[in-house]
């Protein structure tokens, strides 16, 4: 660490130390945080432990993990592997947790719930309330899931130099320049003994950015091959792909998919990477709704249905599809209630179609893949060395995989098993890697995939 900022007293210019300034008791607090910041902002982040925390749009559980990155992620010759999955946990939500985040990813959705002891009980309901509550509960559950995995993989909260916490989602509005995630950071530092670097998003959106997708610059540091185009379709509540291109196919690739010469990206930011659709928020709703299960296990049951064609059709007429990337998009748009608006509308239009609930599973199935691969085909052409590698709850749902593979016979179709992370654990992975690029002073947005004007530090630090 520098010494501390000094001044002078006389024109031979005799330095005082601001230390010198303080009295005895000062002093000791001086040196104390003097300490601290040398054991904090100043001290070298780059190959220690982390835990990322992620919450996807589906809110069927938080996943937390235990990594160690290398020193130097970027040097392809090194021996040692760029990232160690030391550990891994998740856990379910709490039912009356999950119920009121779910309630506060719908405009108004609170007005339906009914306070118990302990909650806000505010008459009418209040969405500010509500969130500040449900701030609070989310900070709580977050740290018991972290002293969780701490316990179960014998680590020292002491020996983990920070937790990346994405929070949750619970309005999204790049149109309009902000975006909500809610979580406590400061229950969870408390807790745990941690520090936390939350609100990932809205530094990004401060210079113009869509705050969203985050993981494409984490994909890129990880995954990244000099020889051959990879996509990461990551499938989560949302689908969102990202697009590698091979380094010497970088700038052709970029100038025929949209940019113009003097615009294609820097070599910072030879990614692509935007939300392509809806994913597991629709099937798992309409599972939920029609089963008794909470998702569809392997996509059987879609599987057992008829795509209905014209409903179809009709779903990809939604104007998110249309719209140029970069986009991103969540439960603002694609809900069950518009699905059951869409179905309405559909029943009015084509009354003489029979289809049964399976079917819209089957079509709903239908409508992430063929949304994805659609945006797939603009970057990966048939004569490329090319594949297609899928993360997030999705990569389960083996129809799914099927129907993907069916819409992209030119791509290797396989999970991010094959390049050695399992796909369940990669986007919790990828926020323990954001708060190290946090901790390091290191950008963490892509302007080529967010949108935004430049590259910045991303994220709020809560120190523990």
């Amino acid at each position: 660490m520098a010494n501390p900022v000094q001044t002078t007293n006389d024109p031979e210019s005799n330095q005082i130390l601001a230390s010198d300034l303080l009295t005895a008791d000062e002093n000791a607090n001086y040196a104390s945080l003097t300490d601290a910041l040398e054991q904090t902002v100043f001290e070298s982040f780059d190959d220690g432990l982390y835990i990322g925390m992620m919450s996807g749009t589906s809110l069927d559980g938080m996943d937390a993990v235990l990594c160690q990155f290398a020193a130097d992620m970027s040097h392809k010759e090194q021996t040692q592997q760029p990232m160690q999955l030391l550990a891994t946990y998740s856990q379910d939500f709490p039912p009356r947790l999950r119920e009121v985040l779910l309630a506060l990813c719908q405009p108004n959705g609170i007005q339906a719930l009914t306070p118990s002891a302990g909650e806000p009980n505010n008459q009418p309901n209040s969405e500010l309330d509500w969130f500040g509550w449900a701030s609070k509960a989310y900070g709580e559950f977050a740290s018991e899931v972290v002293n969780n995995l701490l316990q179960q993989s014998n680590t020292d909260s002491e020996s983990v130099l920070a937790i990346g916490c994405h929070g949750q989602t619970v309005r999204h509005r790049p149109q309009m320049g902000f975006s909500l995630q809610l979580v406590d950071a400061n229950v969870i530092a408390e807790r745990t003994g941690i520090s936390v670097i939350s609100d990932f998003r809205r530094r990004d959106m401060a210079v113009g950015g869509q705050g969203a997708p985050l993981v494409p610059a984490f994909h890129q540091a990880l995954f990244a091959d000099p020889d051959s185009t990879r996509v990461l379709l990551n499938l989560g509540g949302i689908a969102n792909i990202t697009v590698l291109p091979a380094s010497d196919h970088a700038a052709n690739d970029y100038t025929d998919s949209g940019y113009a010469d003097n615009d294609t990206p820097d070599n910072h930011s030879h990614v692509v990477g935007y939300d392509t659709g809806p994913a597991n928020l629709l099937l798992d709703a309409w599972t939920a709704l029609h089963t008794d299960n909470d998702y569809d296990a392997g996509g059987a049951w879609a599987q057992s249905g008829q795509v209905i064609e014209p409903l179809l059709n009709q779903l990809l007429e939604h104007p998110f599809f249309a719209r140029s990337y970069p986009k991103s998009t969540g439960r603002e748009e694609f809900n069950l209630e518009w699905l059951q608006e869409e179905l309405q509308r559909f029943d009015h239009a084509s009354a003489h179609i029979r289809y049964s609930s399976a079917d819209v599973q089957a079509t709903l199935t239908e409508l992430t893949a063929i949304s994805a691969s659609a945006q797939i085909h603009l970057f990966v052409q048939s004569h490329k060395n090319s594949a297609v590698y899928v993360c997030g709850g999705g990569a389960l749902n083996d129809y799914l995989m099927t129907r993907l593979q069916a819409h992209l016979p030119h791509c290797h179709v396989t999970t991010t098993a094959s390049l050695g992370l399992d796909p369940a654990w990669v986007e919790a992975v990828a926020f323990a890697w954001l708060a190290r690029q946090t901790l390091m002073g290191e950008t963490g947005n892509l302007p080529a995939v967010t949108g935004a004007k430049k590259g910045v530090v991303l994220g709020q630090v809560c120190f523990a």
